[in-house]
């Protein structure tokens, strides 16, 4: 039986990653038609697939019952605040006492939605004095789902290859047992690389698109301690469920990216063991900043 704290975080994972698998079925409706797309403007395809998403995002968890919140958060509190790519300009004056909040990008991998790839991702975070304490990531192409919380770890379910599970349209603990039955606890990969013995190979992960020349250099450097180093490409927060569940290693990021962008896939990094620190000061990234543009980073697992 699982005590009312665990009762709390399992319905918010229930509801985090139900609005996720929601949302990403509407962004398939747009994705599969018959577009084509340059710009992000207001009538385009993608802005279209965007706002569905975070549209059906904010009416599901806003629709968690007040009960269950109340069991977490002061008696005045009706709902969850949200903080979102697609309605961000929420003024810091009035967010910065948020306690908790939920961190939304409804669609992640803009150019891998336009490219038709299928590396776009749907990220929700909760957030709880500027740590990631939960989150999900869904990616509706390949009908895939990454989640974890803090004291529940971090999970992969690939509907694909459980052809016979069927995600409840209501939580309930034994539902929820249903869907931590049906997913694969991730580790980072530690072990595994120290079963194997090799511990002088490494694989980072990034974009070959955007590699600069500070990412170059960071490689470089990391040469001197891993002479074998294998590179992959992902798209999105891929990157971090990549990490998370062992396949790459280390993400190093000298690129522009928003709270937004990174805090669903660093409470999955953070929740399998591994890191997601500044580049400037090996702390972990902050959430709820004045300016939401988030510093370089790099991203790790246990051993690295």
């Amino acid at each position: 039986m699982q005590s009312k704290d665990q009762e709390v975080t399992t319905a918010l994972v229930f509801a985090a990653i139900f609005a996720s698998i929601k949302a990403g079925d509407a962004i398939l409706e747009v994705y599969n038609s018959d577009f084509a797309v340059e710009l992000k403007d207001d009538r385009s395809p993608l802005t279209l697939a965007d706002k569905r998403s975070h549209e059906i995002i904010s009416d599901r968890m806003n629709s968690i019952s007040p009960v269950l919140i109340n069991r977490l958060f002061r008696p005045k509190d009706r709902m969850i605040p949200i903080l979102s790519e697609e309605g961000k300009n929420i003024p810091f004056e009035e967010r910065k006492n948020w306690e908790y909040f939920w961190l939304v990008d409804p669609l992640d991998g803009t150019k891998e939605f336009v490219k038709r790839n299928g590396e776009f991702t749907v990220n929700i975070a909760l957030i709880h004095i500027n740590r990631p304490v939960l989150g999900v990531i869904y990616i509706p192409v390949k009908d895939t789902l990454y989640f974890c919380a803090e004291g529940l770890g971090s999970y992969k379910l690939d509907f694909n290859k459980q052809p016979d599970f069927k995600l409840p349209e209501q939580y309930s603990p034994d539902n929820f047992n249903n869907i931590i039955s049906a997913s694969i606890k991730l580790n980072t990969g530690k072990d595994a690389r120290a079963s194997s013995g090799n511990m002088q190979h490494i694989t980072v992960i990034g974009s070959r698109s955007h590699m600069s020349k500070e990412t170059e250099d960071y490689i470089n450097d990391l040469k001197k301690k891993y002479p074998e180093i294998n590179f992959i490409s992902a798209g999105s927060s891929l990157k971090f469920c990549l990490i998370a569940e062992g396949t790459a290693d280390i993400y190093p990021r000298f690129g522009p990216t928003m709270e937004w962008d990174t805090a669903a896939g660093q409470a999955i990094v953070e929740q399998a063991g591994g890191k997601v620190l500044k580049i400037s000061s090996d702390e972990p990234l902050r959430y709820n900043k004045e300016n939401l543009l988030n510093p370089f980073f790099v991203v790790k697992g246990a051993e690295i």
